[in-house]
């Protein structure tokens, strides 16, 4: 499986998450309006065993309750990336592109850097190739892997019977193989998803902060999966996916060290 979802995975290309406005304020802060609110909410995570194009790992299907949470309209671009980074190592060159060629440390990275610029609390801590995540923090972050795929689904909108995110017609929806031309395009130029976020399918996979593991079942409250592993969540497909790879609840993943030009990322806060 890792094979043929590395596969998946391996043009990977970093999107643009939207320039930010300074949040003010030490614990919650407003809403920039690059963001968006999902409100708190219980969604069906996975997908059922009669779904076509089902992958095993996408179940079984299991209620999830989510707290509420900001997610960014847009992946990050590279303009964002560079203004902080002062590097850009994507394949595809663009300040509105999507930033990717990124790992999931570099991710992290940036999250810390942007938040620590804004005078937020940075949500994480690295010692080597060990991160931690301090929950209390207010910092950016990226999305548990629940968190993704609730907002994918349209949070407490409605819209989680659609079989991508915002709809059943990918190519009003997404940049993928059948219509990219192979390569990433600007961020927010397809049609946005339930609750107002653009490209959650194609553009470029998207870094989850959960280890990849099988799902357990039941009734859980923003589950994150095992504590350790040896390949990080990526979700959301690529311009360079076929359609089932678009749907949201399809799991892909790779190592934390991985880049590739059809891998990226978008920003969460509290």
């Amino acid at each position: 499986m890792f094979g043929m979802r590395t596969a998946l995975v391996g043009l990977l290309a970093l999107c643009g998450a939207a320039l930010f406005a300074q949040t003010k304020g030490p614990s919650r802060g407003r809403v920039s309006e690059n963001m968006v609110l999902v409100d708190v909410g219980s969604f069906q995570m996975g997908s059922p065993a009669s779904e076509a194009g089902r992958y095993d790992d996408e179940g079984p299907q299991h209620r999830v309750t989510v707290k509420s949470f900001s997610i960014g309209k847009y992946e990050v671009t590279q303009k964002e990336w560079v203004e902080l980074m002062r590097s850009n190592p994507s394949n595809f060159k663009g300040d509105t592109l999507p930033i990717e060629n990124v790992s999931w440390y570099e991710a992290v990275e940036y999250c810390n850097k942007l938040s620590v610029k804004e005078g937020l609390t940075p949500a994480y801590t690295r010692n080597g190739d060990r991160v931690t995540w301090n929950r209390n923090a207010n910092g950016y972050r990226l999305p548990t892997e629940a968190e993704w795929e609730y907002a994918a689904k349209g949070g407490n909108k409605g819209g989680s019977s659609y079989e991508y995110p915002g709809g059943n017609s990918p190519d009003r929806l997404a940049w993928y193989g059948d219509n990219s031309g192979g390569s990433t395009h600007p961020v927010g130029t397809k049609q946005p998803n339930g609750v107002g976020v653009y490209d959650m399918s194609g553009n470029v996979w998207e870094w989850c902060w959960d280890w990849y593991g099988s799902y357990s079942g039941g009734v859980q409250t923003d589950p994150m999966g095992p504590s350790s592993g040896s390949n990080r969540i990526a979700r959301g497909g690529s311009w360079g996916s076929g359609i089932r790879a678009l749907r949201s609840a399809f799991r892909s993943y790779s190592a934390p060290s991985f880049r590739a030009s059809n891998l990226g990322f978008r920003l969460v806060r509290p």
